[in-house]
């Protein structure tokens, strides 16, 4: 786990003898994120631009993945690393900076890192991407449907290339086909997948059957058709995160809380997220909702923030707050991550939250009922943080000793 605050465990009254060993898993490709910051504005074709500030950082799945681990989840992740010093130094800073169990993640032979540039300006960002699919570990068979390899969208699973025999007349053996990769996630408490239209990931039902908490977000529906009869695995989910126009095309609503409204009839949990407007969710099972306003913070980078969030709201709900003190706790670890660069490295530990919290409540043009709102985390928090912020993303990777 991350350094920042060691014991703490916001699942700590909840865990018994018999609990699964993890408590979040996930998979996904995995990528080096290189980020520029301070740019003015976007760069103009024909030209040179220079930015003020840099950092690389693991990112794609890694950034739920960190989020996770510095809120004090123990967090199991698959996915396949490339056997460069990008993969080395991914692979490294997961396991060995962020406590993050990778037993099943895999090492390619020959297989370059995915890497992702990430230029931030104006409180957005622009992203450019390069890699290929990683191919499966051996014995995987393909999963259903089809993806391409874009942020945590995708599985690392591929169809194994094997050679067939020459035709002599008579049929060869058929092999049972095998269990695509994950084949066997984990027992956890919960798991995180991304939805795409047309794909079910057979090891999404083998993890809700385990008793795993399906928490799902959604990518954009290139096929214009935004229907939910498309995202078979939304039948497994408890909660599911898209953001408001997302959610309104695929409800056909005008309101980002109809939308929630109309979602929570296929959903236990319907969250939708509202930029700058803050987050609205809705108890499926209970009709409950509840809507918390954005924190306003000066932006540096939304690189990862949608994933902080969800890492956020999946904390809260694991721990059984409130909806609405889960609606507050992701969006204030969302806003304390888009202060800093990078995707998974701006994610805050409970150092960051307790900071904030000590900070925020010393300023006199506060307002005493917004505080209230994040009163509980008095009794999560440490007595005592470290200086605010800490180190983040570093600008350069493979520094010798």
């Amino acid at each position: 786990m991350s350094t920042d605050t060691p014991g703490i465990d916001p699942l700590q009254a909840l865990r018994a003898p018999r609990d699964p060993a993890c408590d979040v898993f996930l998979t996904g490709p995995v990528f080096l994120d290189i980020i520029f910051t301070g740019l003015d504005s976007a760069p103009v074709r024909g030209t040179e631009s220079w930015a003020r500030g840099m950092g690389s950082s693991p990112g794609g799945v890694a950034n739920m993945a960190t989020a996770l681990a510095r809120l004090g989840l123990r967090t199991s992740l698959a996915a396949a690393f490339g056997d460069d010093h990008y993969g080395e130094y991914c692979w490294d800073a997961l396991e060995q900076g962020e406590g993050i169990d990778l037993s099943m993640s895999h090492t390619v032979p020959g297989w370059h890192s995915p890497v992702t540039v990430s230029m931030a300006y104006e409180g957005e960002r622009t992203m450019v991407s390069h890699g290929h699919e990683a191919p499966a570990p051996a014995g995987t068979a393909p999963r259903t449907g089809t993806a391409a390899l874009t942020g945590t969208a995708a599985l690392t699973g591929a169809p194994a290339l094997t050679g067939a025999p020459a035709s002599t007349g008579t049929a060869a053996p058929t092999a049972a086909p095998a269990p695509p990769f994950p084949h066997c996630p984990p027992r956890a408490r919960a798991a995180i997948a991304s939805l795409a239209p047309g794909r079910s990931e057979p090891w999404v039902a083998t993890a809700a059957r385990n008793g795993a908490l399906i928490f799902a977000d959604v990518g954009w529906d290139e096929t214009g058709r935004w229907d939910l009869d498309a995202l078979p695995d939304l039948a497994h989910c408890e909660a599911f995160l898209p953001n408001a126009e997302e959610a309104m095309r695929y409800t056909r609503t005008d309101c980002p809380r109809a939308a929630a409204h109309a979602l929570a009839e296929r959903v236990p949990l319907a969250v939708v997220t509202l930029g700058a407007e803050g987050a609205y969710a809705v108890d499926g099972r209970t009709g409950a909702a509840a809507a918390v306003p954005a924190i306003e913070v000066e932006a540096l980078d939304p690189t990862g923030a949608g994933d902080v969030f969800v890492a956020g709201f999946v904390t809260g709900t694991l721990a059984d707050w409130p909806l609405a003190d889960r609606l507050a706790f992701a969006g204030l670890t969302a806003a304390l991550s888009v202060q800093e660069f990078g995707g998974s490295l701006s994610a805050p530990g409970w150092a960051e939250i307790a900071a904030w919290w000590q900070l925020i409540r010393t300023c006199a043009s506060q307002d005493p009922a917004a505080l209230e709102r994040y009163a509980f985390l008095d009794d999560l928090l440490p007595t005592t943080a470290r200086a605010w912020p800490l180190r983040r993303a570093v600008p350069t990777i493979g520094f010798r000793q």
